[in-house]
């Protein structure tokens, strides 16, 4: 048979079937291997780890300042799986780092009054507070700009501003610089007691109508129901 015929035969292509046959038997694969970017870090980690150091979250953010690249994930997936096993339980009880809560959780305690958390989520957000400087300077801007939201006092928006501007928080730095792109716009949302929640209202009423008559019908419809519905 012509390798043509045989690439129909076996439903493959006739470029697969011609490499096939010069090689004279099935070529085997070899898994591709895949570099891990955490290998020239791993020496760092277990030496941090022999000095005692078990905070998963701060070998993390060591590897970051020598300019790791991965994710949190990587870091602890890779350092947990290569630990001798039963080394983590040998440690000193008092020298285990607190569990600490996810990023949606941290979200929801730096966002809420402090007063309305319950016992347990303070002392999860004092222990946060304790953990960076940086943390805690986060809380409190954080703290800042809701309690603008809640007072209408727009008037100290530029003065929060300057605060992030001289923090090394890029994050609340991103943040702050999309703000001022619109500061004119964010001043008159943190200060009026009106919002657009109405005309919003109206604006889903109109599009719920519309897609009732989809295909069915043409504007002047369209018109008399929208003033039937007013």
């Amino acid at each position: 048979m012509s390798q043509a015929a045989l690439a129909r035969q076996v439903g493959m292509g006739a470029s697969t079937v011609q490499s096939w046959l010069a090689a004279g038997m099935f070529p085997e694969r070899k898994p591709r291997e895949q570099s891990n970017q955490l290998d020239r870090y791993l020496p760092y980690l277990f030496q941090r780890w022999e000095e005692g150091c078990h905070n998963i979250a701060c070998l993390f953010r060591e590897l970051v300042e020598q300019n790791y690249k991965g994710s949190y994930e990587s870091v602890r997936d890779n350092l947990v799986r290569l630990l001798p096993t039963g080394r983590k339980n040998l440690a000193n009880s008092s020298s285990k780092a607190p569990v600490l809560p996810t990023s949606r959780q941290a979200a929801f305690l730096f966002l809420h009054r402090s007063e309305e958390l319950r016992v347990e989520e303070q002392e999860t957000l004092v222990k946060l507070r304790q953990i960076n400087p940086e943390v805690d300077l986060a809380y409190d801007l954080v703290q800042q700009f809701a309690q603008m939201l809640r007072t209408r006092t727009g008037d100290l928006l530029d003065a929060w501003l300057a605060q992030v501007e001289q923090s090394n928080l890029p994050e609340l730095q991103s943040f702050a610089a999309g703000v001022e792109k619109d500061k004119d716009a964010v001043r008159n949302g943190l200060t009026w007691p009106i919002n657009n929640g109405m005309v919003e209202g109206h604006v889903t009423k109109l599009k719920l109508i519309k897609r009732q008559g989809y295909g069915r019908a043409g504007f002047p419809l369209l018109r008399q129901r929208v003033l039937h519905a007013i």
